[in-house]
C-alpha cells in the first residue's frame, strides 16, 4: 500500500537527516534539538524559560535537561527574572552566539545534500504536500 510505503519513507528520512545533523552537531559540542533553542534565542536573546518552551513545542521536562546540559557547557546562562521572581530568562553566552555561524553553515551544507537533484518546480510542490501534511497532523483542527 502506498500510504505504507509513504510513512516508511518519510521514517527513513528523518532518522539517516537526524543521523547525519547529529554526525556534524557532535563536532560542534551540540546535540540534535539543541541548536533549535539556540536558533530561537539568536533571534531573542533573554526570553523566558516558558516562553522558549512554547515556541520548541516540548515539555517543560525536555528543555530543563537540555537547557542544563548547554548550560554546564558555556552556551547559555539562566537567570531569574527581574521582574516576576516566578520566571527564568534564558540567555546566550559569547560562545553561544558564536556557534551561530557553524550551525547555519550545517544547515546550508545538509540542505543542500538533502536537495540535491531536485527541480524548482518539484521544491515547490514538496512544500505545498508537506505544509499540507503538517495541517493535517495538526492539534490545531
Amino acid at each position: 500500500m502506498i500510504e505504507n510505503e509513504i510513512r516508511e519513507l518519510l521514517q527513513t528520512l528523518n532518522q539517516q537527516t537526524r543521523r547525519k545533523y547529529a554526525e556534524e552537531f557532535r563536532d560542534i559540542d551540540l546535540h540534535v534539538g539543541q541548536e533549535y533553542a539556540l536558533c530561537i534565542l539568536w533571534e531573542k536573546d533573554g526570553i523566558t524559560q516558558t516562553e522558549l518552551r512554547k515556541q520548541m513545542r516540548c515539555e517543560a521536562s525536555t528543555l530543563s535537561n537540555m537547557l542544563s546540559k548547554l548550560e554546564q557547557n558555556g552556551v547559555v546562562n539562566r537567570k531569574q527574572s527581574e521582574h516576576d521572581a516566578r520566571s527564568t530568562n534564558v540567555f546566550l553566552t559569547q560562545k553561544g552566539k558564536d556557534l551561530k555561524k557553524p550551525v547555519s553553515q550545517i544547515w546550508k551544507t545538509q540542505q543542500a545534500k538533502l536537495l540535491q537533484g531536485i527541480l524548482p518546480e518539484e521544491l515547490l510542490l514538496m512544500r505545498r504536500i508537506l505544509k499540507q501534511m503538517i495541517d493535517n497532523i495538526s492539534d490545531k483542527k
